[in-house]
């Protein structure tokens, strides 16, 4: 059998034409089809790992959060107990203290009331005293006391000092009105003439002489010579007796009631 090598290279030549025919036309895009299918898959797939890692990673980190706020919660717990049971403690602590400030202020309250009204009373007393010896010089001042008053005024002018009779001397050398002498009950005309001799004698022989009957002289006189005022009477004594009377009261006010600790022992609680 002989071999038609014209026919044979036709077939060669046919087939290598349809082989590149078919890589050409088929073959080819199929393949790149099947690549590019592969590579949208590869990317879908990595893609699909990436959102995986990144959704495992959101999860982590939700856990973390997760953790960190019951950790959070925990502490928030433990510092609101801790801040709440500090807060209870101070409350109570100073409920206490302003019950036992309440407590010793209405102590201190009462104290004073008491002695507030033991004051009163022995100031009432005292000065029921200071009335009462008012009342008897006025009584007994409605005697015939004129002359014992005149002879009273004149020792007491004789006894004055060297520094306030300097200072009447002036006054009575320099005053353009009369010397005023007022006395609780009027004067007779001896008990006047003395006096009026006596101021003359002592003060300045020029000056003129008033005399006046005062309400408000219990018992002595009062001599005014321009601003210069002196007098001898029974109401400046009773004055300085109720000005003592109130200094009394008022140092034993401030002095410590040795008997209140042991009230304050005794008193419930």
């Amino acid at each position: 059998m002989q071999i038609d090598w014209l026919t044979v290279a036709a077939q060669i030549v046919n087939f290598l034409a349809l082989v590149w025919l078919l890589q050409r036309f088929l073959y080819r895009p199929i393949t790149q089809a099947m690549q590019r299918r592969e590579a949208r898959i590869e990317q879908r797939l990595s893609e699909a790992r990436a959102a995986r890692a990144e959704a495992e990673e959101d999860a982590r980190a939700l856990q973390d959060q997760k953790d960190a706020l019951d950790a959070s919660k925990e502490q928030i717990l433990d510092d609101a107990r801790q801040h709440a049971a500090s807060l209870r403690e101070t409350l109570e602590n100073d409920l206490r203290a302003e019950i036992q400030q309440k407590r010793t202020a209405w102590h201190d309250h009462l104290l004073q009331e008491r002695e507030e009204f033991a004051r009163a009373l022995r100031k009432e007393a005292g000065h029921r005293v200071v009335e009462i010896t008012r009342r008897i010089l006025a009584d007994y001042a409605q005697s015939d006391l004129s002359n014992r008053i005149a002879e009273t005024f004149l020792r007491r002018l004789h006894d004055l000092d060297e520094e306030t009779r300097d200072t009447l001397i002036r006054a009575a050398r320099h005053a353009h009105a009369p010397a005023r002498i007022e006395t609780g009950l009027a004067l007779d005309p001896s008990a006047k003439a003395r006096v009026t001799r006596a101021l003359h004698q002592i003060l300045s022989a020029r000056i003129d002489i008033e005399y006046g009957v005062a309400a408000d002289i219990l018992m002595g006189v009062r001599m005014t010579i321009a601003e210069q005022t002196i007098d001898w009477t029974a109401e400046t004594y009773l004055r300085r007796l109720d000005t003592t009377l109130d200094e009394v009261l008022e140092t034993s006010a401030h002095t410590p009631d040795r008997a209140a600790p042991q009230d304050r022992e005794h008193e419930p609680v």
